[in-house]
C-alpha cells in the first residue's frame, strides 16, 4: 500500500512533466527559444505578436530573491525562539498563529495588500503608483513565514536533547548551543522549508497580481508595475487561443523548470556537505 502510494505521488509528477512538455515545446519552436527566453516585450493579443518573457523571468527571479531574503531571516529567528527560548504557553500561542497564518487564502493577503500596503507605499515614497515590485516582494515574504516557521521547529524540535546537553556540558552558552549545535544538526529540515518558501513565493499568482500592477516591464526599479511568471498564465488563458494558449503553456514550463533546478541545487549542495 505504502509502495502504491508512493508510486502515484511519483506518477502525478511525471504526468505533470510530460503534460508540460507536450503543451509548451512546440511554442517555444515555433517562436524560437532565443526570441522567447530573452525577448524583452510581450503583446500577445497584438496585431504583430511578440512573446518575450525575459522581463517575467526577471521579475520572478527578482521577486522571489527579495521575499527570500526578508522572510527566510525573520522565520529562521523566529522559528528558533519558538522551538528553544519561548515558554510552552507563549509557544502553543504563537504555532497557533502561524497555522492561522498559513490558512489565510491568497486572495485575502492580495486584497489587504491593495488596500493597505499599495496605498501606504505610493505616500510613503511619493511614486505615482503603489502597486509595484516592492509591494509584491513585501506580500510574498509574509506568505513565506508559515511555511519555514512551521517546519523550522519541528526540525529544531527533532533534535536530540542529548546533542544541546553535551554542548552544555562543554561550557557552551545556551545561545551558543542552539546555533552551533541544534541548527546544524536540522539544517536539511530548515533546508527543506526554505526550498518549500521559495516554490511558495515564485508559483504565488493571486496576491501579486493583486499589488504589482500586472504590466509586462521590464523590472527596473522596485517601485515599477510589474507582471510575474505567474500572473502571466493566469491573467491570460482565459481568453487565449492558438499560439498564445501554446506560449502561456510554455511559461508554465519555464516555470516548473525553475523549481526542479532550484530544488535539485539544493539538495545536490546538502548531499556534498553530508559526504
Amino acid at each position: 500500500m505504502f509502495l502504491m502510494m508512493g508510486l502515484i505521488a511519483v506518477g502525478c509528477v511525471l504526468l505533470i512533466t510530460v503534460y508540460l512538455l507536450i503543451s509548451g515545446v512546440p511554442a517555444i519552436c515555433e517562436i524560437g527559444p532565443i526570441n522567447f527566453l530573452f525577448g524583452t516585450k510581450w503583446a500577445s493579443t497584438a496585431a504583430e505578436p511578440k512573446y518575450g518573457i525575459l522581463p517575467f523571468v526577471l521579475t520572478s527571479i527578482y521577486g522571489t530573491a527579495g521575499a527570500i531574503l526578508l522572510g527566510v531571516p525573520i522565520g529562521f529567528m523566529s522559528a528558533v525562539y519558538l522551538s528553544k527560548l519561548a515558554s510552552p504557553r507563549l509557544k502553543s500561542v504563537m504555532q497557533s498563529a502561524v497555522s492561522l497564518l498559513a490558512g489565510i487564502p491568497s486572495v485575502v493577503y492580495g486584497l489587504v495588500g491593495m488596500l493597505v500596503l499599495v496605498p501606504g507605499i505610493r505616500k510613503l515614497f511619493n511614486v505615482p503608483d503603489g502597486a509595484s515590485l516592492f509591494a509584491a516582494i513585501i506580500v510574498l515574504a509574509i506568505m513565506i513565514l508559515p511555511s519555514i516557521i512551521k517546519m523550522s521547529v519541528t526540525a529544531l524540535d527533532a533534535v536530540p536533547k542529548e546533542y544541546e546537553d553535551a554542548s552544555l556540558a562543554l561550557g557552551a552558552r545556551p545561545i551558543e548551543t542552539y546555533f552551533r549545535v541544534s541548527v546544524p544538526a536540522a539544517k536539511s529540515g530548515i533546508a527543506a522549508a526554505v526550498v518549500l518558501g521559495v516554490g511558495r513565493a515564485i508559483g504565488e499568482a493571486m496576491a501579486v497580481m493583486m499589488v504589482a500592477g500586472n504590466v509586462p516591464n521590464m523590472p527596473d526599479s522596485l517601485f515599477q508595475s510589474v507582471r510575474f511568471l505567474t500572473t502571466a498564465v493566469s491573467s491570460e488563458m482565459a481568453y487565449s487561443s492558438g499560439l498564445q494558449r501554446q506560449a502561456l503553456f510554455s511559461i508554465a514550463l519555464v516555470l516548473f523548470v525553475f523549481i526542479m533546478l532550484i530544488n535539485a541545487v539544493l539538495n545536490f549542495l546538502l548531499k556534498r556537505e553530508k559526504e
